[in-house]
């Protein structure tokens, strides 16, 4: 069995269908289903129940997730190790926004027990560049959120949250349970300076031309709307602030927790990352 062949068996496994997990592996579906066939022809045995809604695991492909697992674990440590002796002992991670996400919480534990060894510095950045310095060189990957420009650069979806609106406890909308998004025209967003990524300011726009104060952390929203009123979107399940409560927004699309880094980096590190990143979310959903 390659080592390959398993991560591609455990993205199916977890996703339960072969559409999203050949998206999560950036590849094409077909040379995926041809890939998890091989593997039973080799092994022997049915590890999948095919079906229209998606697949399931049979006994024999639920003990062969629990392995893979492991195996690519023990990989990735290996990995690291070899690395460090050869290579880079440190990795830069670029954090969005206040950093207080219970992910970030959850993920630094299980990094540090499986790599203690590596030097992890962190860079803490405003919502201007939602790529945390990436492009410029400032860290080996950024976990932030999308929509963003992805040229050049490799996303991995982690998470994906529903957001809100962000507005006054006073405020006459605040007492309901659900808005439309259309309820919010007419009114004064925070919204970003000139310049910043288009996806992003468009999405945390509401895809919606705005006027209001600009901002550029996540202070900076929250003290916007407490002092002028203004609104905007938020993540929910976030603390908000006294004086401050978000109201979930109906048909707008999640805010998309992700791991990014530059497509063309071969940092060793970085697949090993991912892989924690990855398992630290799914434990925690």
């Amino acid at each position: 069995m390659e080592l390959r062949a398993l991560r591609y068996f455990v993205a199916v496994a977890e996703e339960l269908h072969f559409g999203r997990a050949a998206a999560r592996l950036h590849m094409s579906q077909p040379p995926l289903s041809r890939a998890i066939k091989q593997l039973e022809i080799s092994l022997g045995v049915i590890l999948l129940h095919r079906s229209l809604p998606g697949v399931s695991l049979t006994p024999a492909g639920k003990v062969l997730l629990n392995e893979a697992r492991n195996l690519l674990d023990q990989a990735d440590r290996v990995r690291v190790r070899v690395a460090a002796e050869a290579g880079p002992t440190a990795i830069t991670i670029g954090l969005l926004g206040d950093g207080t996400d219970l992910g970030v919480v959850r993920l630094a534990d299980a990094y540090r027990r499986q790599h203690p060894g590596i030097e992890v510095r962190i860079r803490a950045t405003g919502l201007t560049d939602p790529t945390c310095g990436l492009r410029a060189g400032l860290v080996d990957i950024a976990l932030t959120r999308a929509p963003l420009d992805e040229t050049g650069l490799t996303v991995h979806e982690l998470r994906a949250d529903p957001v809100g609106a962000v507005l006054r406890t006073d405020d006459p909308l605040a007492c309901r349970t659900r808005l439309e998004p259309a309820e919010l025209a007419g009114r004064r967003w925070f919204r970003f300076p000139e310049g910043t990524d288009r996806q992003w300011w468009s999405y945390w726009s509401g895809g919606e031309p705005r006027e209001g104060p600009v901002v550029r952390a996540v202070q900076e929203c929250r003290q916007a709307v407490l002092w002028n009123a203004t609104v905007g979107i938020t993540p929910l399940g976030h603390d908000m602030p006294e004086g401050l409560t978000a109201v979930p927004l109906a048909d707008m699309a999640p805010s998309r927790v992700v791991a990014v880094w530059n497509e063309d980096d071969t940092n060793p590190l970085i697949p090993s990352f991912v892989r924690i990143a990855t398992a630290t979310h799914r434990r925690s959903t």
